[in-house]
């Protein structure tokens, strides 16, 4: 049976790129980038004054000038002024403004005295220096360099820069319409009434939910009753229609389990059947005639919302062209022990040791059915299969909640 590691792999090499479009500056955020955004000037694109003051020449302070007459008072958004050839001339200027041609230092409004149309430095000028409370050009970058790199998920950080940079669209992936299917007759919707031998449809809410926090909205949630016929009939107008194909329940080797056989009946290609895993040892993965991905997730809520985040989540960032994340190692807060000879996804919880080491504190469910076991952890950790006892301390990966 496949280890967690392999079965990515697999995934990874048979799920295709999603592809590139044109999206304007104003609906980019959480969208993955496709092209690089590069300066298009220098930044700041002029010396700008970082502080209300008053800009002179350094070197009339040095020579024991205190006394200025202002010549101008200079805003931002103004044209620059040049600064007169007198010693003992300065400009008022705001913060934001262009330093004036000939001025090479700003002097704070703190340091100093205003007496009518003349200035009085107050403070000390050991640090008015040139340079003093000036963005000199293009310290920042310079015209043509890349400031944020293709693969990178756009916050509103990033956006700031595109604007700046008078990107009025960027190109980025193309979001997947994604089908989260529910499997089996004892799911009843949330506001039906329930029999005591049924039970209410959370899955698909809960996957649907963490797909649109981790930026994917186009989700649309359906439910297949154990009935061969209707299985086929919506599998079929599924797979035709969607991007991305999700599917909680049915994976098994129960009677009632007609999806693989359904799976395989409409041509769509099983790449792996089982992980060495628990939860979700029996996860299934293929590709459809026009390579849909599809994912079907074991129906136990811990195991179905576990392989999300283990398998699909990343699945689609890299699809999306994200760059990947380093992986994000944790210590065991508290000694471990697993016999079964599977990989364990243990729920844990976060918290900082005295050497500001993150520490992951085991958190299990009560049983993979246990949803709301969850509550409170923060993700899990990936504990190997070759070893059945993990002491405090054992480094292991991390995998967030989205």
């Amino acid at each position: 049976m496949l280890t967690p590691t392999e079965a990515e792999r697999l995934i990874f090499d048979s799920i295709a790129s999603f592809h590139r479009e044109d999206c304007p500056l104003s609906g980019a955020h959480r969208r993955v980038l496709r092209e690089d955004i590069c300066a298009d000037r220098d930044l700041p694109p002029f010396n700008r004054v970082t502080m209300d003051g008053y800009a002179l020449r350094a070197e009339a302070l040095h020579d024991g000038v205190r006394t200025f007459r202002i010549e101008a008072i200079q805003a931002a958004g103004m044209r620059a002024f040049t600064l007169g050839e007198a010693a003992d001339l300065c400009i008022e200027i705001m913060t934001g403004a262009v330093l004036p041609e000939g001025a090479d230092c700003v002097v704070p409004y703190e340091e100093t005295k205003h007496e009518g149309t003349t200035m009085i430095v107050t403070g000390e000028v050991a640090g008015l220096v040139a340079g003093n409370a000036i963005h000199r050009r293009g310290s920042d970058h310079r015209t043509g360099e890349v400031i944020v790199r293709a693969g990178t998920r756009l916050t509103g950080r990033e956006i700031a820069v595109a604007a700046a940079c008078g990107y009025g669209t960027l190109t980025v992936s193309q979001l997947p319409k994604i089908a989260v299917v529910a499997t089996g007759d004892e799911l009843v919707e949330v506001d039906a009434p329930v029999l005591p031998h049924q039970i209410r449809r959370s899955n698909d809410h809960a996957i649907s939910a963490a797909l649109q926090m981790a930026g994917y909205p186009h989700v649309s949630r359906f439910h297949f009753r154990d009935v061969r016929a209707e299985i086929e009939h919506l599998l079929w107008h599924i797979l035709a229609e969607y991007d991305v194909v999700i599917v909680t329940g049915g994976v098994s080797k129960g009677k009632f389990d007609y999806l693989p056989a359904e799976l395989e009946r409409q041509q769509v290609k099983k790449i792996f059947h089982g992980v060495a895993q628990r939860p979700g040892k029996p996860m299934w993965f293929g590709l459809s005639l026009r390579r849909t991905p599809v994912f079907a997730l074991p129906g136990n809520p811990v195991s179905s919302y576990t392989c999300l985040h283990r398998y699909v989540l990343p699945a689609l960032a890299r699809a999306s062209g994200l760059t990947p994340p380093e992986p994000r190692k944790v210590a065991l807060a508290d000694p471990v022990t697993f016999k079964p000879k599977l990989a364990y996804f243990l729920p844990v919880t976060l918290s900082s040791g005295p050497a500001a080491q993150l520490l992951a504190r085991p958190d299990p469910s009560n049983t993979s059915g246990d949803f709301a076991g969850l509550l409170g952890t923060e993700g899990f950790v990936e504990l190997p299969a070759e070893t059945t006892d993990f002491p405090a301390g054992t480094l292991t990966t991390f995998h967030a909640w989205v």
